[in-house]
């Protein structure tokens, strides 16, 4: 199994993880009181770690700009998603609106980043959305719970975390630990003041309420985002986003292995459906990674090698052995 597809496979895992951490610690506690305690722990480990292994100094304008891919990609995201369910929204109709988050991506990715879609990926990105809406269709019948407006966090959710990936490709590059402690430092501050806001800042003294912080610290946080903004280092931001179509069906996997939830025949196609839709981004965005740029400059005989567009000092992606040379 190649390094990319065990980040890849770690980063489902982990981030699938966050959905089943949060169930177990909202049933001891407020969405906000979790939230606030997951970055206090998080910000407290990141900064341990930080001071023994990666102390330097931080340029200013690196510090302003990872703060803002912190604030959309956790801050916002969170928010919306954790804040929803409280108020009420299904589970499945807020998967189905973050599962656009993968088809916004690739239409921005191209006029942003210079990254192509193919019609191949498209295809993939479409049938995708269908599986997704396969696994979660057993949750639309409780649509209606929740004030209409509360279906708008979802969407902000989604809308945050594609902002926050382009934020973060033009940001000034930083090491993996000093990214993460700004995002987290950045996310403790906007989760601080609501809670103190809705008088949510106390834990329970329930010992399952931080097992449930546990886990989504560890897991979740920093082996989920830190999966993510790896895959995106190291591959495009399309083939990165592509993965989150698998993360609502292994959700499903997890809540019936640790809950009993029962996977209904629809729920099963979806998840064919979404491997096989993300089977095909990802091959898709395997068969571009050599640029047309760099095609032909190979068939050029008084040209060497062109550096693929979306490649940047701090960020450079490996290049595969096709694309290595011509």
């Amino acid at each position: 199994m190649s390094r990319d597809t065990l980040i890849g496979t770690g980063f489902v895992l982990t981030w699938s993880s966050g959905f089943i951490g949060s169930t177990l610690a909202t049933a001891h506690a407020s969405a906000f009181t979790l939230l606030l305690w997951r970055f206090l722990v998080v910000v407290a480990l990141l900064a341990v770690w930080w001071l023994v292994w990666h102390r330097r100094r931080l340029p200013v304008r690196a510090v302003g700009i990872h703060g803002l891919v912190g604030l959309l990609s956790q801050g916002v995201f969170l928010f919306g998603v954790v804040w929803s369910a409280q108020l009420g929204v299904p589970a499945g109709i807020a998967a189905l609106i973050a599962a656009v988050q993968p088809i916004a991506t690739a239409t921005l990715s191209g006029p942003l980043l210079g990254e192509r879609t193919s019609p191949t990926q498209w295809a993939g990105l479409a049938l995708g959305i269908a599986g997704v809406a396969l696994v979660v269709s057993g949750d639309l019948g409780g649509a209606g719970a929740a004030p209409p407006l509360a279906y708008a966090l979802p969407v902000l959710a989604m809308a945050g975390l594609v902002a926050g990936t382009f934020v973060e490709r033009k940001a000034p590059p930083l090491p993996m630990a000093d990214s993460m402690l700004i995002h987290a430092a950045t996310s403790t501050v906007v989760f601080g003041a609501i809670a103190v806001t809705t008088s949510t800042v106390a834990p329970p003294a329930d010992g399952g309420f931080w097992v449930a912080v546990s886990i989504v610290v560890v897991l979740a946080h920093l082996g989920g985002y830190g999966f993510y903004w790896l895959n995106v280092r190291r591959k495009s931001v399309n083939h990165t986003s592509t993965l989150l179509y698998l993360t609502p069906p292994t959700t499903m996997v997890f809540g019936y292995l640790l809950f009993g939830e029962q996977l209904g025949a629809l729920s099963l196609a979806g998840l064919v459906v979404c491997l096989v839709a993300v089977l095909l981004a990802i091959r898709s965005t395997r068969e571009m990674s050599v640029p047309r740029e760099m095609m032909a400059a190979c068939s050029s005989p008084t040209s060497s090698t062109v550096q693929p567009l979306s490649a940047r000092p701090g960020h450079e992606r490996p290049r595969s052995p096709s694309s290595s040379s011509c």
